[in-house]
């Protein structure tokens, strides 16, 4: 993989990945609520997000990017599917108290995408065929069913490796577009804050612990700041 060295066994094409990415976003948005109604915080998420893109590797793969601003007030989460469609909820997006906070969740999102983590989880899980399916048969029934697919993929925990591939990448963004990467350790508060001391936010159900990764995104940051 030219962007994060390292193997990786994927038997989707890259334009098989950009066909999912346009099946199953409004299935996803539908899940949450559909978009946010709020064009200016839908139109400040898309200004954050393709300035992380087009100042960094990610311009140069084969996706394209779009960013949507989900109703949802409740669940606080970011995802992203195959192919580049990246998600965010009002939820988390309320929370932040910055730009560069914003900055920080979208370029950890974009660094899933650049390093084609769900794609890898849809191989590794052996849903490649129904997903591609769905895909090449376009009916109501078979898109419904591999958007429930992609969901799962999406609901899945990433490995340790992958968030912290993407908490990298994420800083790397960060840095390229001009934004300030300890804002990252700033939206790990917020997630950890959002936990509570005893209940899990959908977030942690995804992502591992964030007092870890605010180790190694002190690392990547020290890494790559002398870049």
């Amino acid at each position: 993989h030219p962007y994060t060295v390292r193997t990786q066994t994927i038997t989707l094409s890259p334009e098989q990945e950009i066909a999912i990415r346009l099946q199953s976003a409004p299935q996803m948005a539908q899940q949450h609520g559909g978009l946010h109604p709020n064009n200016n915080y839908q139109a400040f998420v898309d200004q954050v997000g393709n300035k992380l893109v087009n100042s960094s590797i990610a311009k140069q793969t084969p996706y394209e990017y779009d960013f949507h601003l989900l109703a949802d007030d409740r669940t606080i989460n970011a995802f992203a599917l195959p192919g580049g469609q990246i998600f965010i909820t009002y939820a988390l997006y309320n929370k932040l108290e910055n730009e560069d906070q914003l900055a920080g969740v979208l370029g950890h999102e974009i660094g899933h995408v650049v390093g084609r983590h769900s794609a890898e989880r849809i191989a590794k899980q052996g849903l490649t065929k129904g997903v591609l399916c769905g895909v090449l048969v376009g009916t109501d029934e078979s898109t419904g069913q591999m958007a429930a697919m992609i969901a799962n993929v999406v609901n899945m925990k990433y490995g340790r490796g992958d968030e912290l591939e993407s908490d990298e990448l994420g800083v790397r963004f960060m840095l390229k577009a001009g934004y300030n990467p300890e804002e990252m350790i700033g939206v790990m508060q917020i997630l950890k804050d959002a936990a509570g001391p005893n209940r899990i936010p959908e977030m942690q159900s995804t992502h591992p612990d964030p007092e870890n990764r605010i180790e190694k995104i002190k690392e990547a940051i020290k890494k790559y700041r002398k870049q």
